[in-house]
């Protein structure tokens, strides 16, 4: 039996996952001179959220382990083709999403990093794990970098970049989705207007929260 890519992946993800958790101390100084009020408005700003995460640049932002499986498990059992992701930071995320495409036959995988030393450290990953040739990576504003040459049909998407946008990189893609593609939205709680839009009736989509601070749609029209 072939062994499965996520699996082949363990050595690396697991020294992935150690960095960030190194690094969680240097990410919250980062951020301690804010108010939760202040982080709150700026991760909810569509201008201010710049600042916030100029200071994060150099912050993995990783997904959970949780997350991560999660991700690969519904590439998989989606049989994805094509996956967008909004916000690569290190690769973590794009790793589990491109293994899913390896053990799926392949793929494409488009996704949006705005911090130029954040792209050349997902790419370093990426190569380390031998998922590049599936993965393309557009830097800078996201709002730009999928704004053109989508697939014409998206089955997967993981949303984990500016919180703030996540409306409008729905609005980006939306036109993309085959019916059953599938949505993940990271730290969905901190955008209320992608939660009223995707669970609201009629809206074209079935959406829940899935795990903490997760919310997964499924379009349904």
């Amino acid at each position: 039996m072939t062994t499965p890519t996520i699996t082949s992946l363990a050595p690396l993800l697991d020294r992935l996952f150690l960095e960030a958790e190194a690094a969680s101390g240097a990410t919250h100084a980062a951020v301690a001179d804010l108010s939760d009020a202040e982080r709150t408005r700026m991760l909810r700003s569509k201008t201010d959220y710049r600042d916030l995460y100029g200071r994060l640049k150099d912050a993995p932002l990783a997904v959970s382990r949780e997350t991560g499986v999660l991700l690969y498990m519904l590439a998989r059992s989606s049989r994805a083709k094509t996956i967008v992701e909004f916000g690569t930071s290190f690769g973590i995320s794009t790793l589990h999403l491109a293994a899913g495409l390896r053990d799926n036959g392949g793929g494409r995988l488009i996704t949006s990093e705005f911090e130029p030393s954040k792209a050349v450290r997902a790419r370093e990953n990426l190569s380390a794990g031998g998922l590049i040739d599936l993965v393309e990576i557009r830097e800078g504003d996201a709002l730009q970098t999928l704004s053109a040459d989508l697939p014409d049909t998206i089955d997967l998407v993981l949303l984990d970049g500016a919180k703030a946008l996540y409306p409008e990189i729905l609005d980006l893609i939306e036109g993309h989705l085959r019916p059953g593609a599938i949505i993940l939205a990271d730290n969905a709680d901190d955008s209320p207007d992608y939660l009223a839009r995707v669970r609201a009736p009629g809206s074209g989509y079935m959406s829940t929260p899935f795990a903490e601070d997760v919310e997964l749609s499924v379009r349904i029209s």
